[in-house]
């Protein structure tokens, strides 16, 4: 027995980097998974995988629902779907404003509110969100996408407070950099990939970037039953990058 033994989960973004690796580790801990992503492919043996786009609000009820229907029960949703932005105040139109919000924001909406009538049949019923320090840590040319996180970091606390006398514990992670897929591309669109990525560890606390796994950990760790008084919780993932300031070697 494990502490998610018997519980059902959903994990959206659930196909790479972080929500993968949050599949695979809520499975392994004894969860039925289902992964919710554009493309749900290359997912571990036991893993659902449900072809889903958070943008769109049939999609995502039919998602959930058939999710909840398939397992006879939902306990668990991390809203991990996301997507980065480029630029500073005006480098970004509106077109991508409207886009990035919406993956970011409003797809987390959908998912939570077509989650909350299964949800709330659960005597372990948990949302987490995929935030990020940048919520709160002003970083250069990520003006939209901190402008999403710091949505998602006021909406989890909104949430929390809306739900918890009904049982529902709503939290957050706030990973750091992560060495993800979508690093990994900004890092290869470089002029020289090596020093853009010698230049991003070198600014973690720790030298290295978060991992994957890591995040995972965390995220399980506020979905558990075994974190029971979490409520409204947002737990940073960063190395350090948000409280430290060390002294260059």
């Amino acid at each position: 027995m494990t502490d998610f033994t018997g519980l059902a989960a959903i994990v959206t973004g659930g196909a790479s980097g972080i929500g993968l690796a949050t599949a695979r580790l809520l499975h392994a801990r004894g969860a039925s998974v289902a992964a919710l992503d554009l493309k749900p492919d290359g997912l571990p043996d036991g893993v659902l995988g449900v072809a889903a786009d958070v943008t769109d609000d049939a999609q995502v009820k039919a998602a959930v629902d058939g999710v909840a229907e398939r397992f006879g029960r939902l306990d668990v949703v991390v809203n991990n779907a996301g997507i980065s932005a480029v630029g500073d105040v005006a480098g970004n139109s509106d077109d991508e404003w409207l886009h990035v919000l919406d993956v970011n924001v409003v797809g987390m909406v959908r998912v939570a509110r077509h989650a909350l009538p299964h949800l709330r049949r659960s005597p372990a019923a948990a949302i987490v969100n995929t935030c990020s320090i940048v919520a709160w840590a002003g970083l250069q040319q990520r003006v939209l996408y901190s402008a999403s996180k710091g949505a998602v970091y006021a909406l989890t606390l909104a949430m929390a407070a809306d739900h918890a006398r009904e049982g529902i514990r709503v939290n957050c992670v706030a990973p750091g950099t992560a060495d993800t897929p979508w690093v990994d591309r900004q890092m290869n669109a470089a002029e020289d990939p090596e020093a853009a990525r010698a230049a991003l560890t070198g600014f973690q606390p720790t030298g290295r970037l978060v991992t994957a796994d890591e995040v995972a950990g965390a995220i399980a760790y506020l979905a558990s039953p075994l974190s029971g008084a979490s409520v409204g919780t947002v737990l940073a993932v960063d190395n350090g990058m948000h409280a430290l300031r060390l002294r260059p070697n």
